[in-house]
């Protein structure tokens, strides 16, 4: 079971599950591919972004150029329920 962070929301964790099953991509490309996924699932683009530099800021995500972004050593934990988001709360 994945522990949860007050700062997490429901895009987090699609685009954190997107980015660890297609690769690397940036916002857009991730927006849109979600979007093809599920009605539930279309954010606006800009919310993407934001979601993404979020989760980069707390080092779940890795921004490695031109706006792409990766999953990191400790989005995989956090998606394993390895890892306690809840511990980023202050940072």
């Amino acid at each position: 079971m994945r522990k949860h962070a007050s700062w997490l929301t429901q895009t987090d964790e699609r685009v954190l599950e997107f980015v660890r099953e297609y690769g690397n991509f940036p916002p857009s490309a991730i927006r849109d591919r979600l979007a093809e996924i599920g009605d539930d699932l279309d954010y606006s683009a800009n919310h993407v972004g934001m979601r993404c530099r979020e989760l980069d800021d707390h080092g779940l995500l890795e921004n490695v150029g031109g706006g792409t972004y990766s999953i990191t050593d400790l989005g995989e934990q956090y998606l394993d329920g390895e890892f306690d988001a809840g511990s980023l709360e202050d940072e």
